[in-house]
């Protein structure tokens, strides 16, 4: 156990269900626990390796029991203004964005959850998290359209019509170009969801994270709309996700979709947006 206390385990590779720690190791991913109090048990044991950072000794893997007690880790949480966000808060949320945190905030529509771009651990989190398959798009949040050639294809009609309804409660989706990894596209369709939120909160986080972030409506399996209360929130996914932003109650509804990628547009989902233009 000496080489774990002079290097940081990495189970990015292993489902994760569970944040906690075991011997002084803090253990970012477990597959199938269930858990009685502050136990945790598994089935079946299963052998784990970590690897060291660079230029650290290489650790050796560690076998943990069917039954471990653990420390589970909750969710920070941050009450962040909806109009006036803090800066501080916001900056300590995009560090965590940033370090592959899973991060739940308010939208102009509905409440959201999120990671950073390019994190593949963090996303496989949100969707055992949501229960989604691969063919369900992902969402890229972006503070203006000036990021939207990196990551669609679009000609002129259909540029003009991103820019005559952003910022606004719509997703959009369209073709998506070869900067996007493909697990964050539609699987056969080659496609990519694309939103420009009209939300301080939102905004702030994209603003000095200074890239798109990635996200879902965060509508839990076996419900019809999202959840809408941080008390909610809280009590279903604090040991699941690493941070929760508090900007209040937010809307039912969540956005409207809006398929460009034909000749012409195609609702895909009614929601918070006004369809009426696409109609």
């Amino acid at each position: 156990m000496d080489m774990f206390a002079r290097s940081t385990p990495n189970f990015n590779d292993l489902p994760e269900l569970w944040h906690g720690t075991y011997a002084g190791i803090l253990l970012r991913e477990a597959p199938r626990p269930t858990f009685i109090g502050q136990m945790v048990e598994f089935c079946p044991p299963r052998l784990y390796s970590a690897r060291a950072p660079a230029g650290e000794p290489v650790a050796r893997p560690v076998c943990i029991p069917s039954r471990v007690t653990v420390e589970l880790k909750v969710a920070q949480t941050f009450y962040i203004h909806p109009q006036n966000p803090q800066l501080r808060l916001i900056n300590q949320a995009v560090d965590m964005i940033r370090d592959g945190g899973v991060v739940v905030f308010p939208t102009d529509s509905a409440y959201a959850i999120g990671c950073h771009l390019g994190d593949k651990a963090a996303l496989e989190r949100i969707r055992r998290i949501r229960q989604l398959d691969k063919h369900h798009n992902f969402t890229l949040l972006c503070r203006d359209l000036s990021e939207l050639a990196s990551y669609a294809r679009v000609n002129n009609q259909v540029f003009r019509l991103l820019k005559a309804n952003t910022p606004g409660a719509y997703t959009f989706i369209l073709e998506a170009t070869s900067e996007v990894p493909r697990r964050l596209m539609h699987a056969k369709r080659k496609t990519i969801g694309l939103r420009v939120p009209d939300h301080a909160i939102v905004q702030a986080l994209l603003a000095q994270l200074d890239e798109p972030l990635m996200s879902v409506t965060l509508i839990m399996p076996g419900d019809t709309y999202p959840l809408t209360d941080p008390q909610d929130i809280r009590d279903l996914l604090e040991k699941r996700v690493d941070l929760i932003i508090d900007g209040g109650f937010c809307g039912l509804e969540a956005t409207t979709v809006i398929d460009l990628t034909g000749d012409t547009p195609h609702i895909t989902r009614a929601g918070m947006g006004d369809v009426a233009v696409f109609q």
